[in-house]
């Protein structure tokens, strides 16, 4: 990778930043070149985001007469790409948008590491309607980039093609990715994930939740396969199951109508935690998580106390709110812990506009009409602009975002969050009323947060993410089965756990004597 080294060396960060550019590693480009030369009948190939075109070095130096065309819309690499290959009159390169060109053109082979862009960092209601167009998809606008590369590959895809794509595993387990999974299930074609669970990145610059995906139009329609791949020495295994294709050889092999693109995929690749416990219901039951509030514009809203005094912001104007996760490192959230917090003038407040409207108020309101915050995306759907989502303080808060396990806070200062913190309302009612201590020493434990990492979203280098509905619809331990005296049991453990925490001494083998009661009586 001499060529993509160079580039590096020569391209600042934020260029490559800019446009997504991410090179794949050699190592797994050859095992995607594999798939796509183990039928080695085909005559044309596609490579929609080419960058600098490691996969068609790979296919030229195994099968030089064929025709490949390359798309990508930046100029810096489409001029280096092209010039490596101009002395190749089989390499056509087009600087345009793969998405809005090509689209009457099939080809034989297509392999692609597209752009990764998030629906806020592209034209995605553009590119939305031409997906919904030219495919008669309706996506949501969440949809990130690399599956609609993926969708127009499929459907430029000729009788008896191939296609290889690399992606994040993001789309394999989020709500955006249920039509993306519904497409491939539909189109007959897709036949084998390959998930990398790397610990690290054993690659430079490597995503190590990444996974490639391999389709095939041909007659072989029966069974998708699953492989997980967590090391270097696996990526062997994967070029013996692209070998032995058709004859199912991945670690896992379903058949197509048993699989379902409305639930984490997931499901289908990985030891689901929850099977190894029995009376298990919906957490939802139970409780109802939904996310902090969002004000659409922290900067103008968040205060501190240093800034109530400069704007002469009254008290009865500002909410306190935890408005940074780091603000918060203990599983106890305290009266005491927020005083101590505004006196480091930390930001925990939110500016209410609507609560009193004297001079200083309304000449504040009209700052953040100067600025424009009033047209935002989020304020300029609020009436007025300047009040906030009515969201009471939840008893619990869970994390958004982990990478060590999911962090649960109980909120004893009785206070608002921001959307660092999802709240979670446990439910009362006739069918299902839970103890809350009971229900937050569950929470605390590794059983409790291990169950729930089966509805998890995974990003790049460990980071994972659970949006509201992720834990309203993972399971739990059917708490209400247990006899009083085990519930008293856990109820004492967790006052003691409780008072080593605010004492500073946090004592976690109490959460581990939790843990234990509750596998003896729940392990299946």
């Amino acid at each position: 990778m001499i060529l993509e080294k160079e580039y590096i060396k020569n391209t600042t960060i934020t260029h490559r930043k800019k446009f997504a550019q991410f090179f794949t590693p050699e190592p797994i480009a050859k095992i995607m070149c594999d798939w796509l030369l183990q039928d080695s009948d085909f005559s044309t190939l596609l490579e929609p985001a080419f960058g600098l075109g490691i996969f068609s070095r790979i296919i030229l130096s195994k099968k030089q007469n064929i025709q490949i065309t390359g798309f990508d819309v930046d100029v810096n690499i489409y001029n280096t790409a092209k010039n490596n290959f101009i002395n190749n009159g089989n390499v056509k390169l087009h600087l345009e948008d793969y998405l809005y060109n090509d689209w009457n053109n099939k080809y034989d082979r297509i392999i692609c590491n597209p752009p990764y862009f998030k629906f806020h960092d592209y034209e995605n209601t553009k590119t939305l309607n031409e997906i919904k167009k030219r495919l008669n998809i309706h996506l949501t606008g969440f949809t990130n980039i690399y599956t609609l590369f993926l969708l127009k590959s499929i459907y430029q895809l000729n009788e008896n093609g191939r296609i290889a794509y690399i992606v994040p595993s993001e789309f394999l387990n989020s709500d955006y990715g249920k039509k993306i999974k519904e497409y491939l299930i539909k189109s007959n074609i897709l036949r084998h994930i390959i998930v990398f669970d790397f610990k690290e990145n054993v690659f430079d610059n490597a995503l190590t939740t990444s996974s490639i995906i391999l389709l095939a139009k041909d007659k072989f329609k029966k069974n998708i396969q699953f492989s997980v791949v967590s090391n270097k020495i696996e990526l062997d295994d994967i070029k013996t199951i692209i070998n032995n294709y058709p004859k199912s050889s991945g670690q896992i092999s379903i058949s197509t109508k048993n699989i379902d693109p409305n639930i984490k995929w997931r499901k289908y690749y990985q030891i689901q935690q929850s099977q190894k416990y029995k009376n298990l219901i919906p957490f939802k039951q139970v409780a109802k998580v939904v996310r902090g509030i969002a004000t659409g514009a922290n900067d103008y809203f968040t205060f501190n106390i240093e800034k109530a005094n400069r704007y002469n912001i009254k008290e009865e104007n500002l909410l306190p709110c935890i408005t940074k996760s780091k603000d918060v490192n203990k599983p106890f959230f305290t009266k005491s812990d927020f005083a101590k917090l505004k006196n480091n003038n930390a930001k925990i407040f939110l500016f209410d506009g609507t609560k009193n409207q004297d001079k200083y108020t309304l000449k504040y309101i009209k700052l953040g009409v100067e600025k424009g915050i009033h047209k935002k995306y989020l304020t300029s759907k609020r009436k007025p602009w300047y009040s906030l989502e009515n969201r009471p303080p939840s008893p619990i808060w869970v994390g958004v975002f982990n990478r060590t396990g999911l962090k649960f806070v109980r909120n004893e200062a009785g206070i608002s969050n921001l959307t660092t913190f999802h709240c979670i309302y446990p439910l009362n009612n006739l069918f299902n009323t839970i103890d809350i201590d009971l229900l937050f020493a569950y929470l605390l434990t590794d059983i409790a947060k291990l169950i729930f990492n089966d509805n998890r979203r995974e990003y790049g280098d460990g980071l994972k993410k659970f949006e509201p509905n992720d834990l309203n619809n993972a399971l739990m331990l059917d708490l209400s089965i247990l006899d009083t005296d085990t519930k008293e049991e856990i109820i004492k453990l967790y006052n003691e756990y409780k008072n080593s925490v605010l004492n500073d001494n946090e004592n976690n083998r109490i959460i581990e004597k939790i843990n234990d009661i509750l596998r003896k009586k729940y392990e299946a």
